[in-house]
């Protein structure tokens, strides 16, 4: 209905943030979460994790990946998904001036730790339209169930 005044590109406090964007590249990322459960800006891939009765949906946007090299393993109860995003951008040999990137390139790996309820024999992974969505089944004994009162 309103928008946030955080949200406005030209605001004050949008400035400030472009600002401390900036100051970032610049000087490098602080390196320190913002809460208990995110990770540092510009953390390889971003993540949505969510749950429904009969899974554990997990959703990580990395575009631009091989999807044959993207490594998803499950140990334990955690999951871990790696790869690499290589550069586009050509080497030194064609003289090219990089003004400014945006995007990260290098390995990376995350590492989630799921519920004790997930059955690691039935996990499914599909990577589509840069988007790596990993599947894990609970077990029956953790779904719910209804009971008839008599």
């Amino acid at each position: 209905m309103y928008e946030s005044i955080l949200n406005q590109p030209y605001s004050l406090f949008g400035q400030f943030e472009r600002l401390r964007r900036e100051l970032d590249d610049v000087f490098g990322v602080s390196g320190l979460p913002s809460s208990i459960r995110s990770v540092a800006p510009g953390t390889l891939p971003a993540i949505n994790i969510g749950r429904t009765p009969a899974s554990v949906e997990i959703y990580a946007f990395a575009p631009g990946l091989d999807a044959s090299k993207i490594e998803v393993t499950l140990d334990r109860g955690v999951l871990r998904i790696a790869g690499e995003r290589t550069s586009t951008i050509p080497g030194d040999d064609a003289k090219v001036q990089v003004y400014t990137r945006e995007r990260g390139t290098g390995s990376f790996a995350r590492t989630i730790s799921l519920p004790d309820d997930v059955d690691p024999a039935r996990v499914n992974a599909s990577y589509r339209n840069g988007v790596l969505q990993v599947s894990v089944a609970r077990r029956e004994s953790a779904q719910p169930k209804r009971i008839t009162v008599q």
